[in-house]
């Protein structure tokens, strides 16, 4: 009873409007996003802030593709954030004596089996915190034919081989998460969506939430990628998204998440969804060897959060020790200079908790794009000022073995090996071994594309004027 006339009091005294406090905290928040959103080239972001079981401050600024406000209620994807929801759903079937974390996932699906025998040990606990053995080189979840639901995921997973045994090695993967979102629909007895919109996101009261198989998504605006400085409208390349980076929500009801987890399990409204000890295993890495919990991963700090990446949206949440939650959405996709709004997050909490400072980054993508775009102005330059000087080259090679003539080309090739190998490169480098298309690259950087490919095509041109010229001037010779 006191629980209640305690909420109830909260609700009268947020309807009353912030303290002249309140109001300048949030005033430096506005101005701070506003100033981070020019500077990072994001035309759209939307903001939760809690602290304990009270909403700080929900808030939209810029503009959706279709030119519409940004809001609290705007509609956006949380990409990889939708793990924490995931492994909530897993956890509550845990607790309800349904799955046990540390059985093998067989126990619950008996049609699970990979390529690698090993692959019969994988537990439930291995799926959430990533360390199943599955990598995106083992199964390039990516670049594979993308299922259509998750039984159709659990039957792609069958050529999976593993990179290491089950609990030895941290690798993350969508694929543990699609598998973890078929456990519960098995064990559950219903589809995935439909459990985490019932048990999940109707208790907490996310009501303007739901849950999307594949992209692009119906009913949803376009995110944008970013070039040259200008944000261009996309549609979200073809994925499968059920269990990993599935969730679509606003900012109000992503405030009704981290109110949950600031405090014990309990919802605002105050329906418990899991304990105080499923949260606890949730939020933090039992292990030394690697920071991610389950569904969770904590920075340098101790901070549990998880990041959220699509190509055409971003997305971060963090919990802070002061009883803080922060959420942010982005209608701006990954990409060179863009790795998500983590420092964003950073920022929000030293002005939420008067810790410090906010940076004020420079402007990291637009400099880059720039780079990139003289390169391929001087790739283009240099290729038409060396296709036109291909008859002085023959005639200097004209009596050189053919042999010496390959090796003297062979370096022209470089820009199409690096232009194929690209997708594979930046997954290491970048990534962490992640698998990425092609096509997806291009959505993650179209200047870095554009000057491979222009220095693919001069560098196929040299050899091919050059081959040319030399063809001529022999015929000439022996003729």
């Amino acid at each position: 009873m006191h629980s209640k006339l305690f909420r109830a009091a909260l609700i009268v005294l947020a309807a009353m409007g912030p303290t002249p406090a309140q109001a300048a905290d949030n005033a430096e928040l506005d101005r701070h996003v506003t100033d981070y959103m020019g500077r990072a080239g994001y035309p759209g972001v939307a903001i939760a802030v809690t602290h304990g079981d009270r909403v700080v401050v929900t808030a939209g600024y810029g503009r959706d593709s279709t030119g519409a406000p940004m809001t609290a209620q705007t509609p956006m994807p949380v990409a990889s954030v939708s793990k924490s929801f995931t492994a909530l759903a897993v956890m509550q079937l845990v607790e309800a004596g349904k799955i046990v974390l540390d059985e093998p996932v067989r126990t619950y699906l008996p049609d699970f089996e990979i390529a690698d025998p090993r692959g019969a040990r994988i537990t439930a606990r291995q799926l959430l915190n990533h360390t199943s053995g599955i990598t995106d080189r083992t199964l390039p979840e990516k670049s594979l034919p993308q299922p259509e639901s998750l039984a159709g995921a659990l039957r792609r997973a069958r050529a999976a081989t593993l990179a290491a045994d089950p609990g030895a090695e941290h690798h993350y993967t969508n694929t543990n998460y699609h598998l973890a979102a078929r456990l519960v629909e098995v064990v559950a007895g219903q589809p995935f969506g439909d459990y985490l919109r019932d048990r999940v996101l109707a208790p907490l009261g996310m009501r303007a939430s739901r849950t999307a198989d594949s992209a692009p998504v119906t009913g949803l605006a376009k995110g944008h990628i970013y070039a040259y400085g200008a944000s261009i409208p996309t549609t979200e390349p073809d994925r499968f998204l059920s269990g990993s980076d599935d969730l679509i929500t606003t900012a109000e009801d992503m405030a009704h998440w981290l109110i949950m987890h600031s405090g014990d399990g309990q919802a605002a409204n105050g329906t418990r969804l899991v304990s105080q000890e499923s949260l606890r295993l949730m939020h933090a890495s039992t292990d030394p060897r690697w920071d991610y919990g389950l569904g969770w991963a904590t920075d340098e700090h101790g901070r549990p959060g998880h990041s959220g990446i699509w190509f055409t949206y971003t997305a971060y949440q963090r919990l802070l020790p002061s009883g803080h939650g922060i959420a942010v959405m982005a209608n701006s996709g990954i990409g060179l200079g863009n790795e998500g709004p983590a420092q964003f997050v950073d920022n929000i909490a030293r002005i939420v908790e008067g810790s410090g400072t906010p940076d004020r980054p420079a402007p990291l993508r637009l400099i880059i794009d720039l780079v990139l775009g003289a390169l391929t102005i001087a790739s283009l330059g240099l290729g038409i000022r060396t296709i036109r000087r291909a008859p002085l080259w023959a005639q200097r090679l004209a009596g050189r073995p053919m042999w010496m003539i390959g090796l003297r080309l062979l370096p022209r090739f470089i820009p199409l090996a690096l232009l194929l190998l690209l997708p594979f490169l930046l997954g290491e480098l970048v990534g962490g071994g992640r698998d990425m298309t092609q096509w997806q690259l291009l959505h993650y950087s179209v200047p870095l594309m554009v000057w491979s490919g222009v220095a693919t095509l001069m560098g196929l041109s040299v050899v091919a004027t050059r081959v040319t010229a030399l063809v001529r001037l022999r015929r000439v010779t022996t003729g």
